[in-house]
């Protein structure tokens, strides 16, 4: 197979590409006029297999250009297949798009994927999406094989905070209907749907006669959820809890710190328990507002597969790294802090560019992980579509696939990638079922650890340590079920190849 070359041109959130690109698949059928004719084509099935075909040749011509882990797949070697035919018959021994997507996928890849239809990715890249106000953790009970979902957070102006829940609930059921590991996707998927409400006392379920009926409703979500300053023993102690890395609220990002710069800040608490990541633009732009003494410095180093790098480093070097800025894609100045030193508050629920985040700065300030565990994502995406240069412009009518696939992993200046089993905390810290307190209280268990490192003192022992334990293992989220989970995606222009 032709290789072909890639142009990445930014469009927003989303990539346009230019490459050359191999014909299109057809087969003409001519029938001629004798006197056994050929049995008359079924043109529908017949538009069905064509289309098909157009989809899987997009899959691999795209994942044979741009994967990260190209040199792992035998078949996406540029000499495996040898014209159309041969394409063609490879492609046709795969039942539908997706295993064909699949069984190219390297071993060390967790998180590419297909959806077909981008136009729901597209609005989640930029924040909107259904939403039944409830942002959960899924647990499964100890010696059971039941499920519950517990709230962290809700959402504004959803029917979840009309219907009066709040952080800490739990529910076991859903219309009725117990959660399963075999149900809960299906279950939670529903445009609407009713939760029973029970919570934890004294280590156990308690469970109540009450529910509440939710709407998944469409909703754009401002991922700059809190933003506080607590004055304690005269220090002046910023919290942010930022829930997504979205492009369009660059702005709204920079307000907070705006705000937060005003009120003369001398230490940050950044809360990313639930951030799943996203864009790593604003990733280099939350690192700039949070320092500001680095201008130019390297913040982030890109890693592709051995066709880009090699052509990067020799025609673009510039593309490789992503540097301390003081401006915004807008123009809009950026409002820096000037610190030397950061609180950042994990869980396993934290990915991609919020790891990015922490291992980007810690070559440059003292950063202090607090909580747990992180998930180990340090891989980057970008948005395929099926058109001759695998960007949005001219994409075909005929279908609405999208790829997502790892183009690029992102190392620190000091060159740490491949954290796979995620980025350890200075300070271990688990969330307790039934002491999860209220998030940017200076008592909720996290934030109140966090002030006592800035402050110097010995963990005080309050309300904030709770024998109210539960004991249940988490297996999922409720952003799991979107296809940007844990996702981490670029957005500024590369170099060219030729």
């Amino acid at each position: 197979m032709k290789k072909q070359f890639l142009i990445i041109l930014f469009l927003g959130s989303i990539f346009s590409f230019t490459a050359c690109s191999s014909d299109d698949i057809e087969e003409d059928i001519e029938v001629g006029e004798t006197e056994n004719p050929e049995p008359e084509v079924d043109d529908e099935v017949d538009d069905e297999e064509s289309t098909d075909l157009q989809i899987k040749s997009f899959i691999y011509r795209g994942l044979n250009d741009v994967y990260l882990y190209k040199s792992d797949v035998a078949e996406l070697d540029d000499d495996f297949l040898e014209g159309d035919e041969e394409e063609k018959e490879f492609l046709d021994n795969y039942s539908s798009p997706e295993g064909l997507f699949n069984s190219l996928l390297s071993n060390q890849d967790r998180f590419s994927y297909i959806v077909d239809d981008y136009q729901e990715l597209e609005d989640q890249f930029d924040g909107i999406s259904g939403a039944t106000g409830i942002d959960f953790g899924l647990g499964r009970i100890s010696g059971t094989n039941n499920l519950f979902g517990f709230i962290r957070y809700i959402l504004p102006e959803t029917s979840a905070e009309k219907a009066g829940l709040e952080r800490g609930t739990v529910f076991t059921e859903v219309d009725g209907i117990a959660l399963t590991e075999a149900n809960y996707f299906e279950l939670l998927s529903r445009e609407t749907f009713t939760i029973d409400i029970a919570y934890v006392e004294n280590g156990a379920l308690r469970l109540t006669d009450e529910t509440a009926t939710l709407s998944d409703d469409p909703y754009t979500m401002n991922p700059v959820f809190i933003t506080k300053v607590l004055e304690i023993e005269n220090r002046k102690i910023g919290y942010l809890m930022y829930n997504s890395f979205i492009a369009n609220f660059d702005e709204e990002l920079n307000a907070a710190f705006a705000e937060l710069k005003s009120e003369g800040v001398t230490d940050l608490v950044l809360d990313l328990r639930y951030n799943g990541g996203g864009s790593v633009n604003t990733a280099t732009a939350l690192a700039s507002m949070i320092t500001g003494q680095f201008e130019g410095q390297v913040f982030a180093k890109e890693r592709w597969n051995e066709d880009y790098q090699n052509y990067y480093e020799n025609f673009s070097p510039d593309r490789l790294v992503n540097e301390f800025d003081s401006k915004l894609n807008s123009g809009e100045n950026i409002n820096s802090l000037n610190l030397n030193e950061v609180y950042i508050l994990t869980t396993g629920s934290t990915a991609s560019a919020s790891e990015l985040i922490i291992n980007g700065l810690s070559p440059h300030i003292n950063v202090v992980q607090i909580g747990g565990q992180t998930t180990g994502k340090f891989q980057a995406s970008i948005t395929l579509y099926d058109s001759p240069s695998f960007g949005e412009e001219n994409r075909s009518e005929e279908h609405t696939y999208a790829m997502q696939p790892l183009v690029l992993k992102m190392a620190n200046a000091d060159g740490y990638t491949d954290f796979v089993d995620g980025l350890t905390p200075n300070i271990v810290l688990e969330e307790e079922l039934g002491n999860l307190g209220t998030l940017g209280d200076p008592e909720e268990p996290f934030l109140a650890r966090a002030i006592d490192e800035i402050l110097g003192r010995k963990s005080v022992q309050s309300k904030r340590f709770s024998t109210n334990s539960f004991n249940f293992t988490q297996i999922g989220e409720s952003g799991m079920m979107k296809p940007n989970y844990q996702k981490m995606y670029i957005d500024k222009i590369p170099g060219m190849r030729e």
